[in-house]
C-alpha cells in the first residue's frame, strides 16, 4: 500500500501517465493506438503498444463540460445527433476540433470490438477513413443463451489470434508468451482488486457511495493490465476495509435509503445527480457499470469468454439475473434508472427489465432521461422530481413494513395478480 498518497490520488495519476506515456511514444516516433474498452487490452499491453482509450477521454471532456461543443462540430460534419455522444465527441477529435480537457495523440492504427454496439464499429471505421489507418475489428456476436456456447469461444480466440499478427506487424515486435501471462496475471490481479473494493458497497452502512466508483473506473478501462493499477486497487479496497473497521464513509450523509443506480452516469452532471441523493440521505450502493470491467480468467480461451459477457452483449436473463443478484446482496431499497439517449442497447430493453424487477425484487423503480455525454438531452427539474418519486415510494414501502405489512416481494406480485384479474 501507498502510505504517503490516498488511493484515489494514485489512481488518478496512473491514468495521467497512461496519456503521457502516449504522448512520448508519439513523439518517439512510434505507433499509437486509439482501442474501444472492451477490446481485449492484454494484446497491445503484452506487444509494447502505446493505447488510448476514446470513451475514456470523451466522459472525462464531458464531465470537464467540453461535450456539447465537441457534439455540435460533429453534428457540423454531417452526424446525427442521435448517435451516441461518445461517438459524436471522438469523431469531432479525430477532426481535429480543438480541446483542451483531455488532449490525446491522434492514432496510427484502431483497435475496435463490437461487444459494447454496433455503433461503435461505424464509430471506428469513420475514424479509419478519416486518417487512412488499419482498423483491427474484433466480432464478439450477441449471446441468446446464458451461458457462452464453445463454438463462440473458437470464433472469438480465432479473432484473437488474427489481431496479435496484425499487431506484431504494426509493433514491429514478435509474441512472448512469458509477457502475455504477466500481463494476463497483472489484469486478473487489477480485476479482483477492483471488484473487492467494489464488494464493500454491501456494508450497512456502506464506507463508500457508487458515485466513487465512477470516479475510480477510468483505471480499469485504460490501464487494467499494469501492475501499479492492480496495487492501487488493492489499496483502495484496503482503505475501505479500514473505514469499515473505523465506523468511517466517504458517503458523509443519512444512509436513510440504499439503491441500485442502473446505467452509465450523466458525466456532465454527476454534481446535479448526487445532490439530491444526499439530500435525501439516499446512498447509491450498486451501480452496474463499474464492476462491468472487472473480469478474472486463465488463458487466451477464457479471455475470450470474459469478453463475450459485457453488459450488452448478453441476453436479458443474463442481464436481470446479475443485476438482481447485486441488489439483494446490496440490500437496496430502490432503483434509479438512467435511460441514456447515447446507449441505445443498453437503455432499450429496461422496461422490461422494470417489470422483472417489480416482479421478482418488489422494490420501486424510477427512470429518468439522460444522457452520459450531451447535456441537452439532461433535465435537472425532471431528474429532481424522478428521485424525490422514488425517495416518497421507498419511505412508503418502509412504513409498509415496519407496520407488518406483506414482504415487499409478495406485495409487488399481489399488485400485479390484481394488475392481470383487472385485464
Amino acid at each position: 500500500m501507498n502510505e504517503n498518497k490516498p488511493a484515489k490520488i494514485v489512481l488518478r495519476e496512473i491514468v495521467d501517465s497512461v496519456y503521457r506515456n502516449a504522448w512520448e511514444a508519439k513523439e518517439r516516433g512510434e505507433p499509437v493506438g486509439w482501442s474501444s474498452s472492451k477490446f481485449p487490452a492484454e494484446i497491445a499491453e503484452t506487444l509494447g503498444l502505446a493505447v488510448c482509450y476514446p470513451e475514456n477521454q470523451a466522459a472525462a471532456i464531458a464531465a470537464k463540460h467540453g461535450g456539447q461543443r465537441m457534439c455540435e462540430h460533429a453534428e457540423a460534419m454531417g452526424f446525427s445527433n442521435d448517435i451516441c455522444a461518445y461517438a459524436r465527441i471522438s469523431l469531432a477529435y479525430a477532426d481535429g476540433a480543438p480541446c483542451e480537457e483531455k488532449p490525446m495523440p491522434q492514432p496510427d492504427f484502431l483497435l475496435c470490438c463490437n461487444n459494447i454496439c454496433n455503433c461503435m464499429t461505424k464509430w471506428y471505421e469513420s475514424i479509419a477513413r478519416m486518417h487512412g489507418i488499419p482498423l483491427i475489428m474484433i466480432d464478439v456476436p450477441f449471446n441468446n443463451t446464458v451461458d457462452v456456447p464453445d463454438e463462440r469461444i473458437a470464433y472469438v480466440r480465432a479473432q484473437f489470434d488474427a489481431a496479435v499478427k496484425k499487431l506484431e506487424a504494426i509493433s514491429g515486435r514478435k509474441w512472448d508468451e512469458k509477457k502475455f501471462e504477466e500481463v494476463c496475471a497483472n489484469a486478473n490481479r487489477s480485476a479482483s482488486a477492483w471488484l473487492k473494493a467494489c464488494s464493500y458497497c454491501a456494508t450497512k452502512p456502506s464506507p463508500l457511495s457508487g458515485f466513487d466508483l465512477f470516479n475510480h473506473m477510468a483505471d480499469i478501462v485504460t490501464a487494467r493490465c499494469k501492475p501499479e493499477t492492480a496495487a492501487a486497487f488493492e489499496q483502495l479496497a484496503a482503505e475501505y476495509e479500514k473505514s469499515v473497521k473505523d465506523g468511517e464513509s466517504t458517503w458523509r450523509y443519512d444512509e436513510n435509503h440504499r439503491i441500485m443506480f442502473e446505467g452509465i452516469p450523466c458525466w456532465p452532471e454527476l454534481g446535479t445527480l448526487f445532490k439530491p441523493l444526499k439530500e435525501n440521505g439516499t446512498n447509491t450502493v450498486a451501480v452496474v457499470y463499474a464492476p462491468a470491467f472487472g473480469f478474472v480468467y486463465d488463458g487466451l480461451d477464457e479471455l475470450a469468454r470474459a469478453y463475450c459477457r459485457a453488459p450488452n452483449s448478453v441476453c436479458i436473463e443474463a442481464g436481470v439475473a446479475w443485476r438482481e443478484d447485486l441488489c439483494r446482496e446490496n440490500g437496496v431499497d430502490g432503483i434509479l434508472v438512467h435511460y441514456n439517449r447515447s446507449c441505445k442497447p443498453w437503455s432499450g430493453y429496461m422496461l422490461e427489465m422494470e417489470r422483472r424487477w417489480h416482479a421478482k425484487l418488489g422494490v420501486p423503480v424510477v427512470g429518468f432521461d439522460g444522457d452520459q455525454a450531451d447535456p441537452r438531452n439532461f433535465s435537472e427539474a425532471q431528474y429532481r422530481t424522478r428521485v424525490e418519486g422514488l425517495v416518497e415510494l421507498m419511505r412508503a414501502q418502509s412504513k409498509g413494513a415496519h407496520a407488518g405489512g406483506p414482504p415487499r416481494a409478495a406485495a409487488s406480485n399481489a399488485a400485479n395478480e390484481r394488475e392481470e384479474n383487472a385485464r
